[in-house]
């Protein structure tokens, strides 16, 4: 396999002072997987102009660790298309040159983290075989379980103090923030999240602060007004393929709706590759820009989400976690094998947590995959769907609550199934393989959905029959069983929901 990487990918893995502990992280799996590393020659081009010296020097020197591309792919009329549509200066030549070697097929893959190139690659159809750092580390240990580096990756609440600050996964905040030890070890007895490795590595960090009306914002242009507000004073994720991004926002959100916040902020700088990347986490879940914050450490950039929205059926992350009562609901089977697989805040009472520790990407996910075979299709995006751990009468469970994010129904074949379904489900290729071929008259279709919530109490068939929610025993649900509104607020009242995500 052959992979193009972009140039300040290069940059980064060669630089002399480890910047980016991902691109380590990538590199050994090129390694693992024994991927030729190609570099295009524009790309060499555009190092030769870096303003450090140094790093040209370091990266002529080890130029041969790439292949470098002998030749250019040729101007194609999709090519020149997208020239004419949004080349502007010569870094979007350059970026289109990248595309031109993937769409003409003489590479395999290319990983950037560059946003433009990934929205090129959309309008050009070949965003499936263009990755960010991240994706592409999900997709390879999500194809590879057995080489992947980390056994453990549970997320858990933790004393500032009993957190060890000379861990290199802090010193990024230590070079852009002045004093930021001394203000970690005043934080000594307060509470933090954090994700380690089985052998100790810190590889995320999230620390959030309840703000009420009397907080000052007087540094921040514009100045907010009075309002019930979440921070997210510190947050950092190492990517490495397990989705803990999203597995943190989950918490940031879950936060945000114990405590009735009208709004979650946060400050970023944009000095490194990592604050891009989370910045375009941010905004796929509705952070929007709002204004600079000026501290003694420079300037940062202030993004804001209102925590009050009117819930988007059309694109649920935006306004996740909340859904509108006058969705559509739906109850669907999920057999108790997979279920805690794929919903580990969902473990019962007679399941190991020990079992399910969020090791696999699926796991951390909000975003996840049902894989279905029901008569019902016309699912859209916005329906709200409860899912029913399988048992029996009394043994057979509600148990999780879902937003559908898209439906895929036309599957060309068992590769293109797979592709679609990997880096979210919690069945292996061998698996899936097997789903797919189960039945050729009736090829399962792919429900996109959020994980949105676990409920508190699980309502056993028995109580759903007896509630009138589901008919009798022989009629638990086997696919997609639409259910009226007042069935939904009832699931929710014996349930012991906490309805803060529901609006009216």
């Amino acid at each position: 396999m052959r992979v193009l990487l972009d140039t300040n990918i290069i940059i980064h893995r060669e630089a002399t002072k480890i910047i980016n502990k991902e691109i380590g992280i990538l590199f050994n799996w090129f390694d693992k997987l024994h991927y030729e590393k190609c570099i295009h020659p524009l790309s060499l081009s555009e190092i030769r102009k870096h303003n450090d010296e140094d790093v040209v020097k370091t990266i002529e020197a080890k130029v041969q660790n790439y292949n470098l591309l002998k030749t250019e792919a040729p101007e194609v009329k999709e090519i020149v298309n997208l020239r004419a549509k949004h080349d502007r200066n010569d870094n979007d030549k350059v970026d289109t040159s990248l595309l031109k070697e993937v769409f003409c097929k003489r590479v395999n893959y290319l990983i950037t983290e560059d946003r433009a190139l990934h929205f090129k690659a959309d309008e050009l159809g070949i965003a499936e075989v263009v990755f960010t750092i991240d994706d592409f580390l999900e997709k390879v240990t999500a194809e590879n379980p057995s080489l992947t580096d980390y056994k453990t990756l549970s997320v858990r609440k933790e004393y500032f103090g009993k957190i060890n600050i000379d861990d290199p996964f802090f010193d990024s905040f230590k070079e852009d923030y002045k004093g930021f030890e001394e203000w970690f070890n005043s934080k000594s007895d307060e509470i933090a999240y954090i994700s380690q490795s089985d052998d100790g590595e810190i590889l995320a960090f999230l620390y959030v602060k309840i703000e009420d009306k009397s907080e000052y914002y007087g540094d921040i242009n514009t100045v907010f007004s009075p309002m019930h507000r979440l921070k997210i004073g510190t947050f950092k994720v190492i990517s490495n393929g397990y989705k803990l991004g999203e597995r943190f926002l989950k918490i940031v959100f879950d936060n945000a709706l114990a405590n009735k916040v009208d709004e979650i902020y946060v400050t970023v700088f944009d000095n490194r590759e990592e604050h891009e990347r989370l910045i375009g986490l941010l905004e796929d879940w509705g952070f929007e820009y709002y204004g600079v914050k000026s501290t003694a450490s420079g300037k940062e950039r202030v993004y804001v989400k209102k925590f009050k929205p009117i819930p988007d059926a059309s694109n649920p992350k935006k306004t996740y976690p909340f859904i509108k009562k006058d969705r559509r609901y739906f109850i669907v089977p999920i057999y108790p094998e997979y279920h805690t697989e794929l919903f580990p805040d969902s473990i019962l009472k007679n399941e190991s947590p020990q079992n399910y520790v969020e090791n696999a990407p699926h796991r951390n996910a909000i975003q996840k995959v049902y894989i279905s075979r029901s008569i019902y299709r016309d699912l859209m995006p916005g329906d709200v769907i409860i899912f029913y751990r399988t048992g029996g009468k009394y043994r057979g469970v509600i148990s999780t609550i879902g937003i559908v994010e898209s439906i895929i129904t036309d599957i060309n074949n068992e590769n293109e199934f797979i592709s679609l379904c990997r880096k979210r489900s919690v069945f292996s290729d061998k698996s899936l393989s097997e789903h797919w071929n189960y039945n050729k008259w009736s090829r399962p279709f792919i429900v996109n959905f959020l994980y949105l919530y676990s409920f508190p109490k699980r309502p056993n068939l028995d109580m759903l029959i007896k509630l009138g929610i589901i008919a009798d025993i022989h009629s638990a649900p086997r696919g997609f069983e639409q259910i009226k509104k007042e069935q939904f607020e009832t699931i929710l009242e014996v349930s012991g929901s906490n309805e803060s995500f529901i609006i009216d």
